[in-house]
């Protein structure tokens, strides 16, 4: 049985305690979506806060999560949205949904569904937020999916479910769904609304070692968004009959699952699409058991939302063994290009590309080219012989392995990170996986690693200038496989060896920059800088074999939070433990000149910036809102302001 909780504000109001109504907002003060709005721009043109005064910024409050529910073992990385004076966001492994006062930080508030052993074994414990909704005339809501991949439709006003949604406020996501079994599909990004369709998607569990080859089918879904009725259903892989379905040969189709859509999604208003960022299909490393290209696998996929056809798509990997997901939310920028205005999409990748294109025709505004790959030697295992490659902008890290790109520092890291580097293959970007110790090498060093370049942290963009910001990481990762034998039915899953390589002295396999922020001149498909993302973490500038080095560049391995204003570029340093590695984000939360790249300002959080900052303007007021997390301490939001 589910169970509703709620506390006493919300059980006050149903007794008829008078509703908290929230005063009214100018134009642009408020932070309506995840990411700013349905471009996910994170962009704010609000520049109370700007280059003159930053370095005032003083923290106006703190919400701790402490008491609701379960502290998570990673990262809080919620972004709250704000309207009308009051913040809207999720806490703790139970998903609560949670309402605060803007000015103070005064929880509201709560609501948590209770599900039972249903909500613990869901298989991604994180979520980033909450989705909100109005029609214009008083109705407003806040929508949240649940750690047991439940809907739940709530009074914006109160934290009372809507009982005119669904069943009293609940749609179950389970229902519809094909080989579904608890605990093996849910969410961790909000839901998007594009004219009154909500358009749900879904995370599954971990692919580099599955169990079987079978798994969900992540369907994406369009829902009314007063009533909650299903209105229609995305195959991402699609079944027989249906576009792409013969890029699944041999049967593939009928049964591998993932192909979800775990990162947020972005829309066009105007033109009425959505534009879904896809996953790869089961599993991660190996597709033996599933020949072909797999469309929509690693694909850009731009949907009629009223409807849920498909309007265009571009598969970013073709049968993608690297387990690089299109990891965020694409961008969708207006730019000139050769004297001509587009209105673009640009979707950043682990593989430290931005593949970019016109958002209504899905043509690519530069060429994309098909270049031949090397080819995977484990038996069973067919890649593609192609993949497709940008020609702008450049690759924002480091692609592909040679011992040229290893630590040379000092002479002895060199020495040492060359008798590493000679246990593994080295190889060019998409080298495909090799069988754990075959040839007498450990693995295949593989760089970007399967957290990206970047990951589900994104990039923000200044609709002003056409420029777009992203933080990535130059962390490489080893490719070992083996027989899975009564692991698995699958043929080869990933082997004890994956992982992090070994590190010379201490120190990351690479040299520096181990982390960094690029701005991309998305009209030029050019640089305008590319900076360090801060110095090297403590735990690496403490090591004996960092003695005499100046690391102040040498970079955070932890891709940047961003966010944009009119005037700065905000960045939290790093989005946390990297798999609980201790080379993850530092608790520096960093104003940057957007122009040149130069660090304004510099303040230390409670903890890592664990969600992507946002801001917004209240009763005169700015403010900045970060989610940390600090492992001993728990997960907070901080609010930041001038003055006191």
């Amino acid at each position: 049985m589910m169970r509703v909780i709620r506390n006493s504000v919300a059980t006050a109001l149903l007794c008829g305690a008078l509703p908290y109504l929230p005063a009214q907002t100018a134009p642009g003060a408020e932070w309506r979506s995840y990411a700013a709005d349905s471009y996910s721009s994170k962009y704010s043109p609000l520049d109370q806060i700007n280059t003159g005064n930053v370095s005032k910024l003083k923290v106006a409050w703190r919400w701790k999560s402490n008491n609701f529910g379960p502290r998570l073992e990673g990262n809080m990385e919620t972004t709250p949205v704000m309207i009308g004076g009051v913040l809207y966001f999720t806490a703790g492994q139970r998903r609560v949904v949670l309402a605060a006062d803007a000015e103070t930080g005064e929880t509201l508030w709560m609501y948590r569904l209770e599900e039972g052993e249903r909500a613990s074994l869901f298989p991604r414990p994180y979520n980033r937020g909450v989705t909100y909704w109005s029609d214009g005339k008083g109705d407003e809501r806040i929508y949240a999916v649940t750690a047991g991949y439940n809907l739940v439709a709530l009074d914006a006003k109160t934290g009372v479910p809507v009982p005119s949604f669904g069943t009293k406020g609940i749609v179950d996501l389970y229902q519809g769904l094909e080989r579904v079994k608890a605990g093996e599909i849910g969410s961790t990004s909000p839901p998007i609304i594009v004219k009154d369709v909500m358009i749900v998607g879904a995370a599954l569990k971990n692919g580099t070692s599955p169990t079987t080859k079978t798994n969900v089918p992540a369907d994406i879904r369009g829902y009314d968004v007063r009533t909650g009725k299903l209105l229609w259903t995305f195959h991402t892989i699609p079944r027989l009959g249906e576009f792409g379905n013969d890029t699944w040969k041999d049967g593939s189709w009928e049964y591998t699952g993932n192909t979800g859509v775990w990162a947020p999604m972005s829309a066009d208003e105007e033109l009425g699409y959505v534009y879904l960022p896809v996953e790869s299909p089961t599993g991660d490393f190996y597709g033996g058991h599933r020949p072909g290209d797999g469309l929509f696998g690693e694909s850009l996929v731009a949907l009629d939302a009223k409807t849920g056809k498909r309007v265009w798509h571009f598969q970013l990997i073709h049968h993608g063994l690297w387990d690089w997901d299109l990891p965020a939310a694409p961008n969708l920028i207006d730019i000139t290009v050769d004297g001509k205005k587009v209105k673009a999409v640009a979707q950043v990748t682990k593989q430290g590309f931005v593949y970019t294109f016109d958002r209504v025709t899905g043509k690519p505004i530069w060429p994309i080219e098909e270049r031949p790959v090397p080819q995977s030697q484990i038996p069973g295992e067919k890649t593609s012989a192609t993949q497709p490659f940008p020609t702008k902008p450049p690759a924002f890290d480091v692609q592909g392995t040679s011992t040229a790109i290893l630590n040379d520092l000092t002479p002895e890291l060199k020495a040492e990170s060359e008798k590493i580097a000679a246990k593994y293959t080295l190889g060019p970007l998409f080298t495909p996986p090799a069988v754990q110790d075959a040839n007498g090498k450990v693995g295949v060093l593989m760089l970007p690693s399967v957290n990206g370049g970047t990951d589900w942290e994104g990039a923000a963009v200044d609709p002003e200038t056409g420029v777009l910001y992203v933080g990535s990481v130059t962390d490489p990762w080893v490719l070992a496989m083996q027989p899975a034998g009564d692991r698995s039915d699958m043929a080869y899953i990933g082997g004890r060896a994956g992982g992090r390589p070994d590190r010379p002295l201490g120190l990351p396999l690479v040299r520096p920059p181990w982390g960094r922020i690029t701005a991309i001149d998305m009209n030029k498909g050019e640089f305008v800088w590319q900076k360090a993302n801060g110095p090297a973490p403590d735990v690496y500038r403490n090591l004996p074999a960092a003695k005499g080095l100046d690391l102040s560049e040498a970079g955070n391995p932890a891709p940047a939070m961003l966010m944009v204003t009119k005037t700065l570029l905000f960045a939290g340093e790093g989005s946390g433990l990297l798999n609980g590695a201790p080379n993850g984000g530092g608790p520096a939360f960093r104003a940057i000149d957007k122009t040149t790249g130069k660090i304004l300002h510099e303040m230390k959080m409670p903890g890592v910036t664990s969600g992507a900052p946002m801001t917004y303007m209240w009763k005169g007021k700015q403010y900045i809102v970060i989610a940390t997390t600090n492992r001993t301490e728990g997960a907070e939001l901080v609010a930041l302001t001038l003055g006191n």
